[in-house]
């Protein structure tokens, strides 16, 4: 028989529904016709005649810029040309999951969501001021424990005791809230400088977020490699920074606090800037680009002193006809110091083949664990990392859309591969099945 919990998850589903269901106002930003472009506000279409998860930035229009790190367009200030947008994308699983029958193996009915708001206004010509605000309720429809996902680990329970073979809440409700400015700095390669200031955001290391990049966008599981190296530094603490553009080159830096928030927490806590990020992104082309960074963090969890974490990433997208496109991801992620680990490693591949309504969807991690960070005793060098192997395969197929946003159903299973020293803890090469429903879109409105 499975362990498991059964939470209210419909809360954080229901409240996408609400949020994404609400019809829209002022929709396109289409002026008239006969209007001159340089005189008429926002006389430039920022709508979209494809799933905004399937753009690239070559279908950026005059006023629009593609943001690499959130995986989207966003606005452009351009003179004579002023706006004020207000844009929603959001993303909410309910997921049914069932691990095959081991002693760790659990059942549960679980919703992870994300929703966020950018407002934002042109200024002086050359200036765009956005307030973005990023929300969820993933600590009142997930488990105490979280949601089941073996081999996962990262952070601590309400009661101190380290989340083991789970993935943890996101800091709930507010999981980001960013202020920026972005300068325009030439129009003919939308150049640009931004720079940026959040209590509670992103920093400038590692890959795009699995939350926000197309690949991982029908796959309702965090990446295992989340805090190896990879994404957890996309809800940081006290985070300032500065984006500059110059075409396709992307020089980033910011200064954050390193201890990372309590997922179990309600709170906002500000902290001194003790630890810094670099990233540089390269767009070859629209379908083609390329990352790498490097942080050094201070004091990042109880206990630990300072970590360095790495990355390296690269995006490629394949157009064919008809709509279909296939879009692959593959990121090494490194880590040093956690959990009494000298250094451990992270590779995923993944990817995402389909067109607005068919998706069938991939991924492949191949990184290190301890035996203390899975909770396996009486093992020799119990910090050394051991490599662990995780193959999913999904599917997802829309059942409804309507004003930017969609209704999708799938199902997905994962084949967890261990070593000979772990299978008797994970019971050779277990399976783990998920059927879901997933809400999610996007909507930009001219104000």
């Amino acid at each position: 028989m499975l362990k498991g919990c059964k939470p209210a998850p419909t809360l954080g589903f229901l409240l996408s529904l609400f949020l994404f269901g609400q019809p829209s106002w002022s929709l396109a930003m289409q002026g008239n016709e006969d209007e001159s472009p340089v005189t008429k506000k926002n006389s430039m279409s920022m709508t979209h005649d494809k799933a905004d998860y399937l753009l690239t930035s070559a279908d950026c229009g005059a006023m629009e810029v593609w943001d690499v790190a959130s995986g989207m367009p966003m606005p452009y200030p351009m003179a004579r040309m002023p706006m004020d947008m207000l844009m929603l994308h959001g993303n909410g699983f309910l997921d049914l999951i069932a691990e095959e029958g081991l002693d760790r193996g659990r059942e549960a009915i679980a919703s992870t969501s994300m929703f966020m708001a950018d407002f934002g206004t042109t200024s002086g010509g050359g200036h765009y001021f956005n307030l973005d605000v990023m929300v969820t309720a993933e600590l009142w429809t997930l488990c105490k424990n979280g949601y089941p996902e073996l081999y996962q680990i990262g952070e601590n329970q309400a009661d101190g005791t380290p989340f083991i073979d789970a993935q943890h809440p996101h800091s709930s409700p507010l999981m980001g809230l960013t202020f920026s400015d972005t300068l325009a700095l030439n129009d003919e390669d939308k150049s640009s400088l931004k720079l940026f200031v959040a209590p509670r955001g992103e920093t400038t290391d590692g890959p795009i977020a699995f939350i926000h990049r197309s690949t991982g966008l029908f796959n309702p599981d965090a990446p295992l490699g989340h805090h190896i190296g990879q994404d957890v530094g996309h809800v940081t603490s006290s985070v300032i920074g500065e984006s500059l553009k110059l075409g396709g080159l992307h020089l980033e830096a910011s200064l954050f606090h390193g201890m990372e928030p309590s997922p179990t927490q309600v709170d906002l806590p500000l902290g001194t800037l003790d630890s810094f990020g670099f990233r540089l992104i390269q767009e070859f082309t629209p379908n083609l680009t390329a990352m790498v960074s490097y942080a050094y963090v201070n004091n990042p969890e109880p206990g630990i002193a300072d970590a360095e974490r790495y990355s390296a990433s690269l995006y490629a997208t394949l157009p064919f006809n008809d709509g279909w496109s296939f879009r692959n991801t593959l990121i090494y992620g490194g880590i040093t110091h956690i959990d009494q680990a000298v250094f451990l490693s992270s590779i995923l591949e993944e990817f995402l083949l389909g067109d607005s309504k068919t998706h069938l969807f991939g991924r492949v991690e191949v990184l290190q664990r301890t035996p203390n960070q899975l909770g396996i005793a009486s093992l020799p060098d119990p910090d050394t990392g051991r490599w662990v192997t995780a193959i999913s395969l999904g599917y997802s197929h829309q059942l409804a859309a309507w004003d930017g946003w969609e209704l999708n159903c799938g199902a997905m299973a994962t084949n967890d591969q261990s070593p000979p020293e772990f299978s008797a803890a994970y019971a050779g090469n277990p399976l783990t099945y998920k059927f879901f429903f997933q809400l999610g879109g996007m909507q930009m409105h001219s104000l």
